[in-house]
């Protein structure tokens, strides 16, 4: 059983949705909102692995990281109303990551602009799944 969310057309850009979808991709969901928190909060920079051109570099690990409020922002509620549908299901509180994608939307010119400037846009779609209670388990047994 599966929970999905699919959004077109979020003014958004792609090529960030691309990278912050990587950053939560195959997480647990609490984790994943905690991640996007902070980051919001600037206390926890994006890994940018694939749009590096003079992005600077960061703190810690990383190479190079950015703190894409707006697009943390939209991604977190997405994953929320996620939530929600899981729970609309009947599945358990335990959910990860399973697909999260971010792809180039429709364009749209900019009203009343002389230059003909054409608007960011970004589909995204997210798909919720139960962790297995087998996996649960494992994790458990080896931390003792």
């Amino acid at each position: 059983m599966e929970a999905k969310v699919n959004v077109n057309d979020m003014g958004i850009s792609p090529k960030t949705s691309v990278e912050v979808c990587r950053f939560v991709r195959n997480k647990e969901v609490n984790k994943a909102k905690k991640m996007l928190e902070r980051v919001i909060e600037k206390k926890m920079a994006v890994p940018y692995k694939r749009f590096i051109q003079e992005i600077p570099h960061r703190r810690g690990n990383m190479a190079t990281g950015r703190y894409p409020i707006k697009v943390c922002g939209e991604i977190l509620k997405l994953i929320k109303s996620a939530e929600a549908n899981a729970q609309n299901l009947g599945m358990g509180k335990d959910l990860f990551l399973y697909h999260i994608s971010a792809s180039k939307g429709s364009q749209q010119w900019h009203f009343g602009r002389k230059r003909r400037r054409v608007m960011k846009r970004t589909n995204i779609k997210i798909i919720l799944k139960e962790i297995e209670k087998k996996k649960i388990e494992e994790k458990k047994t080896t931390k003792k």
